[in-house]
């Protein structure tokens, strides 16, 4: 069983695959969770490369609507985050745990580098907006606007 802490860098390792996918950041991304679950074996790095490309594959087949309704673009993506939370989970059980931490703070070093490369938001310059106003940026949002007296 895993501490919070590991499920927790787990869950975060399938958000950035799924997010990462078929964006800039997919080559490196793709490549180095590749190796992190290679450990040093080429064989095994190249399973994982076929199962990330199936992977981008299945989250553009779904975000393009062909073989998912519109609606079903999210439960694909949901799906695919939570198998490879299942994947690297299973990973760091498999391990000794003084090797544990060492390999679970590499995952958490992968996560952040590609956090930090993808924007928080979509950029917004040269409007001009006059009088009320609503804007919004971003993936999946919702916003519901009333504008005047109430």
């Amino acid at each position: 069983m895993l501490s919070e802490a590991l499920v927790a860098v787990a869950a975060a390792g399938g958000t950035a695959v799924v997010q990462a996918a078929g964006t800039d950041a997919w080559t490196g991304l793709r490549e180095r969770v590749a190796r992190w679950f290679g450990r040093g074996d080429e064989a095994r790095e190249r399973v994982e490369l076929e199962r990330l490309d199936r992977t981008a594959g299945a989250l553009a087949a779904a975000d393009s609507g062909s073989g998912a309704g519109s609606g079903d673009a999210a439960r694909v993506r949901d799906r695919q985050e939570g198998a490879w939370q299942s994947r690297f989970e299973s990973l760091l059980e498999d391990l000794p745990a003084e090797e544990r931490e060492l390999v679970a703070e590499e995952l958490r070093a992968l996560v952040k580098e590609y956090a930090a490369a993808k924007p928080a938001g979509g950029q917004v310059s040269g409007n001009v907006f006059r009088g009320p106003t609503a804007f919004q940026v971003g993936d999946d949002n919702r916003q519901d606007n009333r504008f005047g007296v109430q």
